[in-house]
C-alpha cells in the first residue's frame, strides 16, 4: 500500500453502489481499487481494472494486505462479510440497511476485537442532520408533534429505511423517550385522535428517488420542516470512502459510526 493512498475492496461490485463505488475509485488518486468481489459466475468483465477479482472474500483477502472492505450488500451478508474480514485483519465499512438489532449487535460483537464501521446511510449531511435535530425537539418542547416522512426508489427490499429509523431513535432519544415504543408506521381506519409522544414514521416508494427524508415539528399555529435529499448514490460513496480512510487509522474494540467520524 502507498503512503497516503488507501487500498480498498468493493463487494458487490455489480450493484448500484459497488459500481458507484468502483467508478469514484478510479477517479480519485488517494484510493486503489486493490480487489472486487461479485457472485460466483460473475466475474468477467472486470479485467480492465487492474485488480483483483473474486467470488471469495476469504480467498482475496491475504493477496491484497491493509485493504479497507466496502460493503453494501444485505444484511445476511454484511454480519459474515465482516466476520471474515475482522478474522483476516481487515477494517471493514458497512453501509448496509435494513440490519436488525441482532444484526447489529452481531457488528458490534465483531468490532470487539477488529476494525468495524457501520451506518445505515453514509451522507455527511444526514449524519450532521443527526447532530443539529435534538437542539430543536429541546428548545420545541413536547408541544410540538414529531413526524418523519421517507421516500425511495421502487427496489429497496427495507421499510422504513435505515435512516428515518435512525432520525426517529435520535428525535426519541432527545425527547427522553423509547423510540420503538412511540413510533407509529402505519394509520388506517378510525384510529382516533393522535396520541401524545407517537413519532410518525411514513413510507413512500416510487420511481428512481435515491433517498429523501423529511422531519416534521408540528406546533401550534406553526410548523417546521426539515429536508434532506440525496440526488445522487455518490453522495452516499463518497461517505463510505471517507469512513474506510479514517477506519484504516483506528484501533479495533468498539463500533465505530459517523458520529465518530465527524467528531
Amino acid at each position: 500500500m502507498d503512503v497516503g493512498v488507501c487500498d480498498v475492496v468493493v463487494m458487490g461490485a455489480r450493484g448500484r453502489m459497488g459500481s458507484a463505488l468502483v467508478r469514484l475509485i478510479g477517479a480519485d488518486p488517494g484510493f486503489r481499487l486493490a480487489a472486487v468481489v461479485v457472485r460466483p459466475g460473475t466475474e468477467a468483465g472486470f479485467s480492465g481494472l487492474g485488480c483483483q477479482v473474486a467470488a471469495d472474500l476469504a480467498a482475496v483477502l491475504p493477496r491484497v494486505p491493509g485493504a479497507v472492505v466496502v460493503d453494501f450488500t444485505s444484511p445476511v451478508a454484511s454480519v459474515d462479510i465482516a466476520g471474515i474480514c475482522v478474522a483476516a485483519g481487515h477494517p471493514v465499512v458497512v453501509g448496509t440497511t435494513g440490519l436488525s438489532k441482532t444484526q447489529t449487535a452481531a457488528l458490534a460483537q465483531a468490532a470487539e476485537s477488529g476494525r468495524v464501521f457501520f451506518a445505515p446511510n453514509m451522507s455527511v449531511g444526514v449524519n450532521v442532520l443527526l447532530s443539529v435535530l435534538p437542539a430543536l425537539v429541546k428548545k420545541l418542547g413536547p408541544a410540538y408533534d414529531l413526524e418523519i416522512m421517507e421516500i425511495h426508489h421502487n427496489r429497496k427490499a427495507d421499510a422504513p429505511s435505515g435512516t428515518a429509523i435512525a432520525l426517529g431513535q435520535c428525535l426519541a432519544g432527545a425527547a427522553g423517550r423509547d423510540f420503538d415504543a412511540v413510533k407509529t408506521c402505519c394509520r388506517e381506519g378510525g384510529i382516533g385522535p393522535r396520541q401524545g409522544g407517537e413519532i410518525g414514521v411514513q413510507t413512500l416508494r416510487g420511481g428512481d428517488v435515491v433517498g429523501d427524508h423529511t422531519v416534521y415539528f408540528f406546533g401550534p399555529g406553526e410548523r417546521i420542516e426539515v429536508t434532506h435529499r440525496a440526488q445522487s448514490r455518490d453522495t452516499l460513496a463518497r461517505g463510505a470512502l471517507r469512513a474506510a480512510t479514517w477506519l484504516s487509522e483506528q484501533k479495533p474494540g468498539r463500533l465505530y459510526g459517523m458520529a465518530d467520524m465527524l467528531g
